[in-house]
C-alpha cells in the first residue's frame, strides 16, 4: 500500500486551479496503490490556501507557512516536500507540469533518490505511466522501478478536482531549516494582463507567423477581449518578437486545452499542436488550404485573417447585443 502526496500550486495567497487536475491524478494513483492521498501547500500567508484545498476530497492537508518562503525557490521547497512524503510513508509525489512543476519535482526526485515521470497522461499502474514523445506523436510507457515515484501531470488529460463533501483536516507542519544554497530571489517580472490565465482559460486566440508584425496582433487582442478569453501564439511568432514568449503554445511552450482554440494564421508544425490538440473545439483560419493546422480542426475558413477577423468580430458582436 503506497500513499500518494500532491504538490498543491499557489500564487499570492491563491490557489491556482491548474493544481486541480493533479489532484485529479493523485485520486486516481491513490486508488490504483490502495494507499491515501495527501495534498501540500507551501508558502507564505498560505492558510486559506489549505483550507481551500480541503475541500478538494483527500484524505489530509498539510500547509507549511513561513515568511521566507513567500518567493518561490526550488532550493526551499524542494525540501520541504521531501520532509512531508517522508513523514507520510508516500511512494507517489505529483505536482502538475507547469513551470513551477517542471522546475521543482526533478530536485524532489534528486533528493529522494527517486525515478521521475514526466508529463503524466494516464496511469498503467502503480509505477507505469503513459507520456507523449516526439512532439505528442508517439505515446511511450514508461515503468519507474525506484519505491518512490515523482511524477508531473500534465493538466490537459485530467479533469479539474471538484469540491467533495466534508472537509479534510489541515495541519501545519514546520519547514525546518530554511537554506536557500546560495540561491536568492531578486524579481519577478511577470506581464500584467486582464485576460485569464492562458493555460487556464476557456478560450484561447492565438496567432501565427501569418500575422507578419506585432502591431497585427492587435486585432487578435480585440477579439480575445471580446469572448473573454486569453491570447495565445506560435513559436514562430515568438521567435520572430512579434509577441512575449509568455504567450507560446507548443511542445516547448504552454500545454492548453480550453474549451475553445481559435488559430489565426497558424500553419500547425507538430510542435505547436503538441500543445493544443487537446482542445475541445478547434477552428483555424489560414489562407494556405494544404495547411496542417486543418487536420485537427473542427472548423476552417479558407481565407485571410484580415478578412477573416472584421466579419467573426462583427458577428459575435450581434450575438452579444441580442443576449443582453
Amino acid at each position: 500500500m503506497g500513499n500518494v502526496l500532491i504538490v498543491v500550486e499557489q500564487a499570492e495567497g491563491q490557489l491556482r486551479t491548474a493544481s486541480l487536475s493533479a489532484v485529479t491524478f493523485g485520486k486516481k494513483m491513490a486508488e490504483t496503490t490502495g494507499g491515501k492521498l495527501s495534498l501540500l501547500v507551501i508558502g507564505s500567508g498560505v492558510d486559506k490556501v489549505a483550507a481551500e484545498a480541503a475541500n478538494l476530497g483527500a484524505a489530509d492537508v498539510t500547509f507549511v507557512d513561513d515568511g521566507a518562503l513567500k518567493n518561490y525557490l526550488a532550493e526551499t521547497y524542494a525540501p520541504i516536500v521531501v520532509k512531508a512524503a517522508q513523514e507520510k510513508g508516500v511512494s507517489v509525489v505529483g505536482v502538475t507540469a507547469t513551470a513551477f512543476g517542471k522546475d521543482l519535482m526533478p530536485r524532489v526526485a534528486a533528493l529522494l533518490d527517486a525515478g521521475m515521470a514526466a508529463d503524466v497522461v494516464a496511469i498503467v499502474a502503480a509505477n507505469k505511466f503513459r507520456r507523449p514523445m516526439l512532439a505528442g506523436n508517439v505515446i511511450a510507457e514508461i515503468e519507474v522501478v525506484t519505491p518512490i515515484v515523482c511524477a508531473t501531470i500534465r493538466q490537459t488529460e485530467f479533469a479539474p478536482a471538484q469540491a467533495a463533501g466534508a472537509a479534510s483536516p489541515v495541519a501545519k507542519m514546520d519547514a525546518g531549516p530554511i537554506d536557500a544554497k546560495g540561491a536568492e530571489f531578486v524579481s519577478l517580472a511577470a506581464a500584467k494582463s486582464d485576460r485569464p490565465e492562458l493555460t487556464e482559460a476557456k478560450v484561447v486566440i492565438s496567432g501565427g507567423r501569418g500575422m507578419r508584425e506585432s502591431k497585427n496582433f492587435d486585432e487578435l487582442a480585440k477579439l480575445a477581449d471580446l469572448v473573454g478569453g486569453a491570447m495565445g501564439a506560435s513559436r514562430a511568432a515568438c521567435d520572430a518578437g512579434m509577441v512575449p514568449n509568455d504567450l507560446q503554445v507548443g511542445q516547448t511552450g504552454k500545454v492548453v486545452a480550453p474549451k475553445l482554440y481559435v488559430a489565426v494564421a497558424i500553419s500547425g508544425a507538430i510542435q505547436h499542436l503538441a500543445g493544443m490538440k487537446g482542445s475541445k473545439v478547434i477552428v483555424a483560419v489560414n489562407k494556405d488550404p494544404e495547411a496542417p493546422i486543418f487536420q485537427v480542426a473542427d472548423y476552417g475558413l479558407v481565407t485571410t485573417w484580415e478578412k477573416a477577423l472584421p466579419e467573426l468580430m462583427t458577428e459575435i458582436g450581434k450575438l452579444k447585443a441580442a443576449q443582453r
